[in-house]
C-alpha cells in the first residue's frame, strides 16, 4: 500500500480532533499558508498535540512560528517572540525564547495587532522565507 501524501496525512491527523478545533486549526493553517508563500511547513504528530512549524527550509531550528492544536485549543507560537514589540499585549509565556497566543477565531490572525507582531517576527528572522518559492509540507514525525 502506497504511503499517503504528506496532505492526506496532515489531514487525517487534524480529523482526530473535534470538529471546533479541527475547524479551526484548517481556517488558521489556511490563513497561515495565504501569509507566509513559500514556507515549509513541518508536521509533528506529537503525543501531546499536533504542531505544524512555518519557516524557510527543514530545519525546525529555523522556523518562525508553528500551530499547536491540543484537545481543547489551537495556539500560535512565536517561535523567537520574546523581545517582540507587543503593544496589544497578545503574547503570553514567560521563557527566555517562546512566547504564544491561544486563537479562540482565527480572525485573531487578521487584527492589526497580530499582523504586526507576524511582521515583526519574520523581519527578525535569522533566515527569511522565500515567497518566490513553493511551499512544502513535510510530515517529520509521527507518535504511535
Amino acid at each position: 500500500m502506497a504511503t499517503p501524501s504528506p496532505a492526506t496525512q496532515l489531514a487525517r491527523f487534524i480529523a482526530n480532533y473535534s470538529p471546533a478545533v479541527a475547524t479551526l486549526a484548517r481556517t488558521v493553517l489556511r490563513k497561515m499558508r495565504a501569509r507566509l508563500p513559500g514556507a515549509v511547513e513541518l508536521v509533528y504528530d506529537n503525543y501531546n498535540a499536533l504542531v505544524v512549524c512555518f519557516g524557510p527550509s527543514e530545519r525546525a531550528s529555523e522556523a518562525i512560528f508553528s500551530i499547536a492544536l491540543y484537545p481543547r485549543w489551537v495556539t500560535i507560537f512565536f517561535l523567537h517572540g520574546a523581545g517582540l514589540p507587543d503593544p496589544g499585549k497578545l503574547l503570553k509565556g514567560s521563557g527566555k525564547v517562546v512566547r504564544h497566543v491561544v486563537l479562540d477565531s482565527a480572525a485573531v490572525l487578521d487584527t492589526p495587532a497580530m499582523r504586526a507582531l507576524m511582521t515583526a517576527a519574520l523581519a527578525r528572522a535569522a533566515t527569511p522565507i522565500d515567497p518566490t518559492r513553493r511551499g512544502r509540507l513535510v510530515i517529520q514525525s509521527v507518535s504511535a
